[in-house]
């Protein structure tokens, strides 16, 4: 039989090879294994569950031996949550076929753990719980920790994630839109987070023609921007090369299927003025429909292929072309506009827009994007946004 000298002895030899692991920044699975052994070998415990408080999971059990159950698979017994100190089992309303002894360990009031203790000799009952209650907590505090130290790596690694992202899209909206009596473009973007998925252009192909798009990229943070980012490039040096909006569409898709490893998609809308033809072609690439209003109606501009990014080739593509067109206005959006909900989950949907739109052409731009934040804010009534909010509306007067 062990003499107490014995036990202090064996006890002292767990606490050094424990505080030595810590110090060695061995991993958590590797800290585990420890604890395990030494409870086994050194100090002869026969059962044991050791379950832990994990912010993300919950309760679970990462070690558990001499035990007939599979404590992995099984839940904490909620009525052990609330035990404040050690508690004997059994012997009131908390009962256990295979453990007499329940361990709760704390750090600054909050529960951490819970030791689960089967097999112990009486007569050392209480000096190896004792023992065990602060083994255990050395090993959950280090491992809490551990976890502390990844989560800020992992939010200083996110936030600058988002820094980068955020610095790529600013370099992907043109730094200015004409504000002419003839030709006058404003935008508003609103980004859910600080980094969003939308993005919309201005591009001036020559004196007599223009080019204006808008788009929805799949996903958020640097992916998101980087894959906008590349699909902005491509645009650019495709409409140099080219005006002919069947392969521009041809290409963009291609590219974005490679970049995108046919797992990312983008929205996209597409549309090239003529002044001189006083034509508006257009492609819509499973996009919301965008509006076209001129004196005699509005326009929903719904034709063109699917959305990209998805299927190389396309399988059906068209261009779509509107002819005489020399007072109008255009106006295009992304779905987080269409798609904020009330406290009813009610779409603010197309209707409002529509509703707007008969009523004519707007006389300012700015105006008329502000009086439809103003009805969303008054429509979601507090509810918070979902998703980014992008409108560009153009107003075209070649007379």
């Amino acid at each position: 039989m062990a003499t107490t000298f014995d036990i202090r002895d064996l006890e002292l030899n767990a606490l050094l090879e424990i505080t030595q692991a810590i110090n060695n920044n061995l991993s958590e699975k590797d800290l585990y294994k420890i604890y395990k052994f030494t409870l086994l070998g050194d100090l002869k415990v026969k059962r044991l569950a050791l379950f832990v408080n994990d912010d993300d999971e919950g309760w679970n059990c990462p070690i558990h031996f001499g035990t007939s159950e599979d404590y992995s698979e099984i839940s904490l017994d909620e009525q052990l949550v609330g035990i404040e100190e050690i508690t004997y089992l059994n012997t009131g309303s908390i009962k256990s076929e295979e453990f007499e002894i329940a361990i709760p360990v704390y750090h600054k009031k909050s529960l951490l753990a819970i030791v689960l203790i089967g097999g112990l000799p009486e007569e050392s009952q209480e000096d190896s719980t004792t023992f065990l209650k602060a083994l255990t907590n050395i090993i959950i505090v280090a491992i809490e920790n551990k976890k502390l130290a990844r989560r800020q790596l992992q939010q200083e690694a996110y936030r600058k994630e988002l820094e980068i992202a955020k610095k790529v899209q600013n370099f992907l909206f043109p730094k200015s839109l004409p504000k002419s009596q003839k030709l006058n473009i404003e935008a508003v973007y609103l980004p859910h987070h600080d980094v969003g998925g939308d993005y919309y252009d201005y591009l001036s192909i020559d004196n007599d023609r223009f080019l204006i798009c808008i788009a929805d990229v799949s996903g958020k943070g640097v992916p998101a921007a980087l894959l906008m980012s590349n699909f902005q490039a491509s645009l650019r040096t495709l409409i140099r090369r080219t005006q002919n909006l069947y392969e521009i569409i041809v290409d963009l898709n291609h590219s974005t299927y490679l970049s995108g490893n046919a797992e990312n998609f983008i929205t996209f809308f597409v549309g090239i003025y003529d002044f001189n033809q006083s034509t508006f072609e257009y492609v819509n690439c499973g996009h919301n429909p965008l509006y076209l209003v001129n004196d005699k109606e509005v326009i929903l501009l719904n034709d063109g292929t699917t959305i990209l990014g998805m299927f190389d080739p396309l399988p059906f593509l068209s261009t779509h072309k509107i002819e005489n067109v020399r007072d109008f206005f255009f106006f295009g959006y992304t779905d987080g506009l269409t798609e904020t909900f009330n406290r009813k989950e009610e779409q603010y949907g197309n209707e409002p827009i529509d509703q707007l739109l008969k009523k004519g052409m707007p006389d300012n731009l700015g105006t008329f994007h502000e009086y439809l934040l103003q009805d969303l804010d008054k429509f979601r009534e507090e509810e918070s946004y979902r998703d980014d909010i992008t409108m560009i509306s153009c107003r075209v007067k070649n007379i």
